[in-house]
């Protein structure tokens, strides 16, 4: 199964655990198949360095340095517009792209959209409830 996950997830993953974790674990084991562009894993790799800059949770580089060469990278091909904040369409863009059927995602505006194209975004919570529950 082919995922987009949104930053806020991977950071929450990284810095604090909980089902974020088990997401980026999942990807990491290969349980499934976390897509990014090259924005999207820039993104990531920034807003990182914002909370290390800030001393904001506890990363977990050992777990981050693996998500990111886990991801599989794709060619950001299509412009979508459909966020309320334009910045979000990226993920959309990805998930299109890589033929993804969900985008994970904490962010309102991306929830808000619900379904486009036969992506799906739910929360983290969501995700793991439906496919994670055995891992």
């Amino acid at each position: 199964m082919r995922i987009v996950i949104d930053t806020n997830v991977v950071i929450s993953g990284v810095f604090f655990g909980g089902l974020p974790r088990k997401i980026i674990e999942a990807a990491v084991y290969h349980r499934l198949e976390a897509c990014a562009t090259a924005e999207i894993s820039e993104e990531y790799r920034r807003i990182v360095e914002e909370m290390i800059r800030r001393k904001q949770g506890k990363l977990r580089q050992d777990v981050f340095s693996v998500f990111i060469e886990s991801l599989r990278f794709v060619e950001a091909v299509s412009k979508v517009e459909v966020c309320r904040d334009p910045d979000d369409d990226k993920f959309f863009g990805c998930a299109k792209d890589a033929g993804a059927l969900y985008i994970v995602s904490g962010d309102k505006d991306l929830l808000n959209v619900g379904n486009f194209e036969g992506i799906t975004v739910m929360t983290a919570a969501e995700f793991c409830g439906r496919y994670l529950r055995d891992i």
